[in-house]
């Protein structure tokens, strides 16, 4: 059964790239669309979340642009973390389990 999570197909091979985009639109969803920052310009609410991600790579020592899966790993802890001053805890955990999904479909 196929199911896409934040534009990924998950029946397809998942590469950590497709990973690293599909947290960037995650959190789009949950940190712009869910909490009404959204109302505005849909590419720079995407290129705000794009580059809080970015950061989380950077702050993490993180390959933004060849990530691997233990990398993604601390990342998405990071910014667990970090939504922890604005986001219910049950958003969050959605969230981050819906991304583990993809997370475990790559390779170690």
């Amino acid at each position: 059964m196929c199911a896409e999570i934040y534009g990924i197909d998950d029946s397809a091979e998942i590469t950590p790239l497709m990973v690293r985009d599909a947290i960037v639109e995650c959190f789009r969803q949950a940190h712009c669309t869910d909490s009404g920052v959204d109302a505005g310009d849909k590419d720079v609410n995407k290129q705000y979340c794009y580059e809080i991600v970015k950061k989380a790579f950077v702050d993490a020592g993180a390959d933004f642009d060849n990530p691997s899966k233990l990398e993604i790993l601390k990342v998405m802890d990071n910014l667990a973390e970090f939504s922890k001053k604005f986001r219910d805890q049950g958003v969050i955990h959605k969230h981050y389990e819906e991304i583990m999904k993809l997370i475990n479909k790559l390779a170690s």
